[in-house]
């Protein structure tokens, strides 16, 4: 069987890692997480992202890095739950915008990973989990982090305005966009196949409709 590297992108409470678990076990492949628990950074970072911003870009950069090699070393497919390139185009970008990341730190993280991404395997497939700002929020209220109390509808709109402008002329790979907040492939298991075969039918080249509405 063909290998696949399929990563999976989208703001904060888009349901990322609730797929990459269901898609894993379903298809059988790796899956791979975002250093949540055992990040050393990111309570530090969200009490005060001016100070930690550069640490925690850095440490997710060899994070991810690191789980692009083992996944490429796996005789498995893979699904990673957040892409590599989120941290440049998206996050490093926000907090430079935002002024937690001075425009010294900018350029030499950038710097750092473009080189770094040069050397990593294109992904197959990416997935882009996108949902309404509102939900958004109450899906954070919900699960009830500490750390991601200080995270605003303000700051997820910010992503989300540079999601829109990143994926516009993304042309790395194919791209799945799956609307999250009416399709619920935690709770049903037929929205879940229809996940599947969505994913396996663009990894085949197939022509696919993006998942935007109820099923």
């Amino acid at each position: 069987m063909t290998k696949h590297l399929v990563v999976v992108a989208g703001n904060i409470g888009a349901g990322k890692t609730s797929l990459t678990e269901r898609i894993g076990s379903r298809l059988g492949w790796r899956s791979d997480f975002e250093s949540v628990a055992d990040n050393p950074y990111l309570s530090d970072f969200y009490a005060d992202m001016h100070t930690w911003s550069f640490h925690l870009q850095i440490f997710f950069l060899g994070h991810r890095a690191e789980q692009y090699r083992e996944a490429a070393r796996d005789p498995r497919s893979a699904i990673l739950d957040r892409s590599i390139y989120e941290d440049a185009y998206i996050f490093a970008r926000a907090l430079h915008h935002m002024g937690n990341l001075s425009e010294r730190d900018f350029l030499a993280y950038r710097r750092l990973f473009d080189l770094i991404v040069e050397g990593l395997p294109r992904p197959g497939l990416l997935i882009y989990l996108k949902a309404p700002v509102d939900v958004l929020m109450e899906r954070i209220r919900r699960r009830a982090r500490n750390m991601e109390t200080g995270i605003t509808a303000e700051y997820l709109s910010l992503l989300e305005s540079f999601y829109d402008e990143w994926l516009g002329p993304f042309d790395l790979c194919p791209v799945l966009t799956i609307r999250t907040d009416n399709l619920d492939y935690v709770h049903q298991p037929q929205a879940l196949e229809i996940v599947s075969q969505r994913i396996l039918d663009k990894l085949a080249g197939k022509e696919v409709v993006d998942l935007r509405g109820r099923q």
